[in-house]
């Protein structure tokens, strides 16, 4: 079952949509990887780039250019927004078997009630999301190159001449550059922000919840890191995509500031008919070998607090497959998931998507996850609010992307950090409870700050 996002009701129409064409044109390539043709992009279009690889490295989209951009500033109905948006485009679309489907790659805000404080994140919309100029796809041994192209105007044949000699010249970059630099600036600052608020947020939210506003609720804080020299963002990635092999690794880049990060989490894959979800909530570090690794990995499978953690995402997702599915399945019991430097409390969910469900009603349904909200979700994000006083943008938000066909898939934005010139913020956080103690939960943000301190170049002891 494959059904095109132009075959979903609409929802609300958005006001005044110009009359367009949507073109795309595909042609194979080889001898490209993905960075390389990420960096290439800088030569071309720069400060406009993303990049998406899935965990199981099956698939990746590399993304240059902006063929078009989706906006939401106000926040309030962001998801139904970008969705009707973005339909408005697929009915334009215009193109032939062979050629593979646009993808419009973006992310969302954590909460579409942000502060009025400044912060790293101003620039960024509660919504952004893009049709990329130039899209780049690896799957099933094949590389595919796409140009697309959208436009008001009855003449566009001059324009798409331009645009093909400008992907023949990206790919001749992408093809002959040298191998990208792995070597890491020297940080020149570590800077913990508001250590004694966090501790104080989370024995305030404590006290909540064993007076019973609420019975879960995450806090989140940040880490401010200064570098010799300015990070470049294929850099970044190229740390990741190595260190961090079982996560999905993105990068989104806005103007001077590039969003990246390595998240084990999956909000929603939506393929061919079938949705797939990942309740991921409970965790503990790795071990420094085989037999304290196992030993921990049972600690964690049979601890109250995360096993209460993890079963409040699994009731929450199977309830939103429960309304939005024809049918569904999940398992019985957490299995471990291991990254690198944590270990996780994982259980699937698949279901059979319903006739009138999209990526982005799922995407709205599922967000925030008790894993980075709280429980309930109303009143967990009113504390979030009152308590945590930080600007997360895009920090657990979902990023992702979507075609034109309705397929897509978006990942919790969790394991990440913003950077801007030689500057970055790293985000971490954990769910709190009744019997949370607020310097346990402080040292375990340190084990979730280290995917990215270890990217990046950092140290646990700076």
């Amino acid at each position: 079952m494959n059904r095109k996002l132009t075959d979903l009701p609409s929802r609300e129409k958005p006001a005044a949509m110009p009359h367009v064409r949507f073109f795309t044109e595909t042609i194979e390539a080889g001898g490209i990887s993905p960075l390389s043709f990420f960096e290439a992009g800088a030569f071309i279009q720069d400060s406009h780039r993303f990049y998406w690889e899935n965990a199981s490295k099956t698939m990746t989209l590399v993304g240059i250019g902006h063929a078009l951009t989706l906006t939401d500033e106000a926040g309030s109905d962001r998801f139904d927004t970008i969705e009707s948006k973005w339909k408005h485009y697929c009915d334009a679309l215009i193109k032939e078997d062979k050629d593979m489907d646009p993808v419009l790659f973006g992310g969302f805000s954590f909460d579409e009630k942000r502060s009025s404080t400044p912060s790293e994140w101003e620039s960024f919309p509660n919504a952004l999301f893009a049709v990329p100029t130039f899209q780049l796809k690896i799957e099933n041994g094949k590389t595919l190159v796409a140009v697309n192209f959208i436009s008001e105007e009855s003449e566009t044949v001059l324009q798409f001449e331009a645009l093909r000699k400008q992907r023949d010249q990206l790919i001749h970059i992408a093809q002959v550059q040298e191998t990208i630099s792995t070597e890491k600036p020297a940080l020149v600052l570590m800077k913990e922000l508001r250590k004694e608020h966090y501790l104080k947020a989370v024995k305030q939210i404590t006290e909540k919840i064993q007076t019973g506003e609420a019975e879960k609720v995450v806090i989140a804080r940040k880490l401010a890191l200064q570098f010799e020299q300015p990070i470049l963002p294929v850099s970044a990635l190229q740390s990741v995509s190595n260190e961090q092999r079982d996560s999905y690794n993105f990068g989104l880049e806005n103007g001077s500031q590039f969003f990246f990060g390595a998240t084990p989490e999956r909000l929603i894959e939506i393929k061919d008919g079938q949705a797939f979800s990942a309740c991921v909530a409970g965790s503990i570090k790795r071990g420094s070998s085989a037999d304290e690794d196992q030993q921990l990995g049972k600690e964690l499978l049979g601890d109250k607090k995360n096993r209460e953690e993890h079963q409040y995402v699994v009731d929450m997702i199977t309830g939103v497959f429960e309304s939005l599915c024809a049918s569904y399945t999940s398992s019985t019991r957490p299995k471990l998931m291991k990254v690198r430097d944590i270990q996780h409390l994982h259980t699937p969910v698949q279901g059979q998507l319903g006739e009138e469900s999209s990526i982005f009603q799922f995407v709205k349904a599922l967000h925030p996850t008790p894993a980075l909200g709280g429980v309930p979700a109303p009143i967990a994000m009113e504390l979030i609010r009152q308590e945590e006083d930080l600007d997360r943008g895009y920090y657990a938000a979902p990023v992702g992307w979507t075609d034109t066909s309705g397929n897509g898939e978006f990942a919790v934005a969790i394991r990440s950090a913003l950077l801007e010139q030689e500057n970055a913020w790293l985000y971490a956080g954990g769910g709190i409870v009744a019997d949370s103690d607020p310097t346990e939960e402080y040292e375990e943000t340190w084990v979730k700050f280290r995917p990215m301190l270890r990217a990046l170049g950092g140290s646990l002891n700076g």
